[in-house]
């Protein structure tokens, strides 16, 4: 038998020069957008009309629905709505997006489509904004493996001032983020959180494990919270335990998500800020969601994730500006 090959091998990619030959003019992008948000057939996205017409190219925008009597195009009732970047660029950017597992910077997609740098930053967080809700899923059936992690800046980069703030008393500059990973489906969860406490974390878990779960975490005191309502064990990380090998608890699993999300962090993207690093957080959790699937299916999820969801700019950089975040 011969030896497995590397990585995911049994997914089908999509080459640069198949990509290209898929998407060779704006009219194969258009059709291949609406095919994925409207699998049912062309509809109104405002009001739901089926009945509806092509517009003429004086219009501005393809079509005409007669019901509430406007105008409309594939891009509204989706994160895209308003972008004036052809969909052809758009699509050539959710390849990029799902294939670059340590993320894409707005400074490649930026040369890569030509378009301008902050364009593209635009661009990735509205690609972010789809895959950016874990809320009113099914909770996982387990094993599950919650975990927390850190991200950000450091107390030796802050003013003295700041410093005295937060002497002793940790990672207190840095931004709490906490995940679960199901070992059933292999699936990730995360979220940023206000602190490292009982109401988030162990508030977290409640929300995305069912009852009676088995979950597997580390020593952490908030985690303490969950035993009358799931099978909860835990290992001793200070102790040098990661794995109990009889009952196989661990919390290898979303260890190696945070391990690919510090990678990101620190190789691709060296910067997030605290308001845009849900965004960011989410990105790596939906794109290691989809890692089985072929390119092709990774691409259609994205897209179909984007519809009913809408990010103005005003609204991203709203309160701290454009610079905290345009190099991400």
């Amino acid at each position: 038998m011969g030896q497995k090959a590397p990585g995911k091998s049994h997914r089908e990619g999509i080459s640069l020069i198949e990509l290209a030959e898929m998407f060779p003019d704006e009219a194969a992008a258009t059709k291949w957008f609406e095919a994925l948000i409207w699998p049912n057939g062309r509809h109104c996205p405002r009001c739901g009309n089926t009945e509806t017409t092509e517009a003429s190219e004086k219009a501005g925008l393809p079509y005409w629905c007669g019901a509430c009597r406007r105008h409309f195009s594939v891009k509204i009732g989706t994160t895209l709505e308003r972008s004036r970047v052809p969909l052809r660029k758009w699509a050539f950017a959710v390849y990029l997006y799902v294939t670059s597992l340590k993320g894409v910077s707005s400074m490649k997609l930026h040369r890569d489509l030509k378009v301008t740098q902050k364009t593209a930053w635009f661009m990735l967080h509205r690609l972010r904004e789809a895959w950016g809700e874990s809320d009113g899923l099914p909770p996982f059936s387990g094993p599950v493996e919650p975990d927390e992690t850190f991200v950000g800046g450091r107390r030796k980069n802050k003013s003295r001032s700041k410093r005295r703030e937060t002497k002793g008393r940790g990672p207190i500059d840095m931004t709490p983020v906490v995940g679960a990973k199901d070992r059933a489906s292999n699936e990730v969860r995360a979220r940023v959180v206000e602190r490292i406490d009982v109401p988030h974390v162990a508030g977290f878990v409640a929300e995305h494990a069912k009852i009676g779960a088995t979950v597997y975490t580390d020593e952490a005191a908030p985690y303490k919270a969950l035993k009358p309502r799931y099978d909860h064990e835990s290992v001793n990380h200070s102790a040098g335990e990661y794995v109990n090998p009889e009952t196989g608890a661990g919390t290898q699993g979303i260890e190696g998500f945070w391990s690919m999300l510090k990678r990101g962090y620190h190789g691709t993207y060296h910067h997030w800020s605290p308001k845009h690093l849900d965004r960011y957080v989410g990105e790596f959790s939906g794109r290691h969601n989809v890692r089985e699937a072929d390119t092709a299916d990774q691409m259609a999820q994205l897209v179909a994730a984007s519809v009913g969801k809408r990010l103005m700019y005003r609204d991203l950089i709203a309160d701290n500006g454009l610079a905290s975040g345009a190099r991400g």
